[in-house]
């Protein structure tokens, strides 16, 4: 999961962004989201563990987010 919040305001220009970078591999599936205060959601699933060596979006370009992007690995426990 990789999650960043953009300059207020510049929510568009992030989802825009992050929408047109491409991995070095696909994943199994990709989803974006946007919620308040200009942040932008960016959801993998990937064939593979958490501890493996697997593909991260980059950190955006200097000056469009108010902070560190925030990346988080989970592991699936299947649907309830």
């Amino acid at each position: 999961m990789w999650e960043a919040r953009a300059v207020h305001g510049r929510g568009g220009e992030l989802l825009e962004w992050a929408r047109a970078q491409r991995l070095p591999a696909q994943p199994l599936r990709r989803e974006t989201f946007t919620a308040d205060q200009d942040r932008v959601l960016v959801l993998t699933w990937w064939d593979g563990d958490a501890a493996d060596d697997l593909p991260e979006l980059p950190e955006p370009p200097a000056g469009l987010l108010t902070r560190p992007v925030h990346r988080w690995r989970f592991t699936s426990h299947g649907l309830s």
